[in-house]
């Protein structure tokens, strides 16, 4: 099991020296404002990936059907 590209020895050693510099104390506290923080990010992430993709889509409706119909160019008769 991986989070975030973290193997288990990895969050293990993680774990450890946030205990040895927080405190058995204030690790509860730090992990749980550490999720806030994560879940906000993603709900923010979601917004901003929704916002896009409706962007998106609004720009397609807004193109002719015809795909050359925009890129044709009138030149003039300069006589």
């Amino acid at each position: 099991m991986s989070v975030f590209g973290i193997g288990m020895q990895e969050l293990i050693i993680i774990v450890i020296i946030a205990l040895l510099i927080v405190g058995p104390k204030k690790l509860p506290d730090m992990a749980k404002s550490l999720g806030k923080g994560l879940n906000e990010f993603r709900r923010a992430a979601e917004g901003l990936t929704e916002d896009i993709k409706e962007t998106i889509k609004v720009d397609d409706e807004k193109k002719p059907e015809d795909p050359l119909n925009g890129s044709r160019q009138v030149k003039k008769n300069d006589s």
